[in-house]
């Protein structure tokens, strides 16, 4: 029997995962022991860490655990030797982790005064998304946040993003003003045509309601494109 194939619990101590975590710290363990822990168990023949290193793999780019981020639940699930409870295990961990890097301003109302704050509080979100979504960050009249409301998928030139969609959520959480999201999955933030002549439309709808859409970030990547700032807004 090879060391792949060896059970966890068989393998000396020091070679485990869980008490080399105990023992170590989490700082200390490969990815792919990380990964083992998640999803606990292996296959026939085939040891947790053994899977976890041939899923990890499986990225030609070399990213790491960067990766799962880009599979979707249905494409984990697929993967040999995962499933459905495994792929739910690993998602939900990588969606709390995700969540426990957010800025804590951004549990607190931070008042936003740029777009560059406003791409630090959401771009990790946006930049992962495998599909163009459309977002509304939504504010009081301090331009402190109240809330973001996923308004649509599909992007502005493919979603049905109406007027009323916008306003229904921005009059029930009683917003003063509010700035519009979306992501390019492509990475590039460059607004298309149709983002610019969507936007002036919103913006007219907006002014008429008395809230104002004070700016449009597209995000692509690691960097980002603000309509205000372009003067196309």
């Amino acid at each position: 029997m090879t060391t792949s194939e060896i059970p966890m619990r068989r393998l000396p101590a020091s070679e485990r995962p869980y008490e080399r975590m105990e023992s170590l710290g989490a700082g200390a363990l490969s990815d792919a022991e990380l990964l083992a822990i998640l999803i606990r168990t292996g296959r026939q023949g085939e040891s947790a860490v053994s899977l976890s290193r041939r899923i990890l793999s499986l990225d030609r780019a070399s990213r790491g655990p960067a990766f799962l981020h880009d599979l979707s639940l249905a494409e984990l699930r697929d993967l040999p030797g995962i499933g459905r409870v495994k792929a739910i295990q690993v998602k939900a961990a990588l969606e709390l982790g995700r969540r426990a890097m957010r800025p804590s301003a951004a549990r607190d109302r931070p008042l936003l005064s740029s777009p560059d704050q406003v791409a630090a509080l959401y771009m990790d979100d946006l930049r992962v998304l495998q599909t163009e979504e459309i977002h509304a960050v939504l504010l009081d009249r301090r331009n402190r946040i109240l809330c973001r409301q996923r308004l649509a998928e599909g992007g502005l030139t493919a979603a049905a993003l109406h007027p009323r969609d916008l306003f229904r959520s921005a009059v029930k959480a009683n917003a003063a003003a509010m700035i519009l999201l979306h992501n390019h999955p492509s990475g590039d933030p460059t607004p298309s045509e149709e983002d610019i002549r969507t936007t002036g439309r919103l913006r007219a709808a907006a002014d008429m309601m008395g809230i104002p859409l004070l700016d449009h970030l597209v995000i692509g990547g690691d960097s980002y494109v603000s309509l205000r700032q372009r003067n196309l807004l």
